[in-house]
């Protein structure tokens, strides 16, 4: 495919990737200077103002991924002053929890509108970097997660993407590369899915690139979706082949480091209605509603009012259904969690990573889950 490097970009790169040959690029190398290295990495995105912050134990967290900052033109650019204020409250935890990496991102779903015709530019990738390097600098944060949903395949409904954008994408991480050094860490949000994985990105070019990749395998099967299904199974089942294990297997294959693969968990649950009660709700017609938090599932999904908790013991996965009410939930929870918790200790893989950290409970909740799973502290 067609490079859309710039000569000075590409002769730039070059030396960067010159100094990092005798060297695997990881979190250990672009970490800032003094600060410890901690595996497994468990990633919370964060979308709020901040306020919140003392409901969290930070003890338990490696990274904060602050959701999101957007594109104004080429730059890297806040959306108002409380994206401001709540970036400078997660930074200022760094204080107290100097082990801590906070990360902007860019994007999120539907946030990326013009990222297909801006990135469709060598001048205005290389003015990206630039802003987000400064912006990085200015905040004292540790780097970037691209969050561009979805390069190369159709996103959001309505939002610009061409084939172009799977080179465009290389030479953007490219830049961001050659403008962070070693110093800052890259990283970006992936599809868990087929199309995405076989499609969207060159895995072979960015990921020597890149800290790691943060797989959303969750909305698996989402708000477009007109039938049930596990929305962040952990397996693969004769009903449904995307999944955790089905979008690890693909980048272990195509090369990816293990380590650098992180797996996405959902604090969050998925309904449906309108569902028939044949095999308790599972794979079948309904007509999507909303999400739920994971702290609201004890009022939302009530025994009451005709809940019953299922178990997929192929995918690993766990689903309400309400014959009564004829509506179906699948989310994770805790049993969940201890399983992709089991695979990423077999596999070797580099951690875990969720959306989003205000949907959990303040006590007990699912990030302890996966620290205490993660981190053999579950007997």
């Amino acid at each position: 495919m067609k490079s859309f490097l710039s000569a000075a970009s590409a002769c730039l790169l070059a030396f960067v990737l010159s100094a990092c040959s005798n060297q695997p690029h990881s979190s250990t190398t672009t970490s800032p200077a003094g600060a410890a290295p901690m595996q497994p990495k468990i990633i919370a995105y964060y979308m709020g103002d901040g306020s919140d912050l003392q409901r969290y134990n930070f003890n338990q967290l490696t990274h904060i991924i602050y959701s999101f900052l957007h594109l104004n033109g080429n730059q890297l650019s806040f959306d108002s002053a409380t994206d401001k204020q709540a970036l400078q409250r997660l930074v200022a935890l760094k204080k107290q929890y100097p082990h801590l990496k906070v990360m902007l991102s860019l994007g999120g779903w539907g946030g990326c509108e013009t990222c297909s015709d801006i990135f469709n530019n060598a001048d205005n990738r290389k003015a990206f970097a630039q802003s987000t390097l400064a912006i990085i600098k200015e905040y004292q944060t540790d780097g970037i997660d691209l969050d561009w949903e979805y390069p190369t395949i159709a996103g959001f409904p309505g939002h610009k993407f061409a084939a172009y954008d799977r080179a465009n994408f290389t030479a953007l991480v490219q830049e961001l590369r050659a403008a962070f050094g070693k110093r800052y860490e890259l990283s970006f949000a992936a599809g868990g899915f087929d199309e995405y994985l076989q499609t969207a990105v060159d895995w072979t070019a960015i990921m020597p690139l890149l800290d790691n990749v943060n797989l959303m395998t969750y909305d698996i099967v989402n708000g477009g979706t007109p039938h049930t299904g596990h929305h962040t199974a952990l397996y693969s089942t004769p009903q449904q082949k995307d999944s955790t294990d089905n979008a690890v297997q693909f980048l272990l294959r195509a090369g990816v480091a293990p380590e650098k693969i992180i797996i996405g968990t959902a604090f969050y649950a998925r309904v449906w209605e309108q569902v028939a009660a044949t095999n308790n709700g599972l794979y079948q017609p309904g007509v999507h509603t909303d999400g739920a938090d994971y702290k609201d599932f004890p009022t939302r999904f009530k025994s009451a009012d005709g809940y019953m908790y299922y178990w997929d013991d192929i995918a690993k996965a766990p689903s309400f259904y309400s014959a009564s009410k004829k509506t179906f939930a699948t989310f994770d929870d805790k049993r969940s969690l201890a399983e992709k918790a089991r695979y990423v200790q077999q596999h070797k893989l580099g951690g875990m990573m969720f959306w989003q950290l205000p949907h959990d409970t303040d006590q007990d909740g699912l990030l302890d889950s996966i620290y205490k799973n993660l981190t053999n502290k579950v007997k």
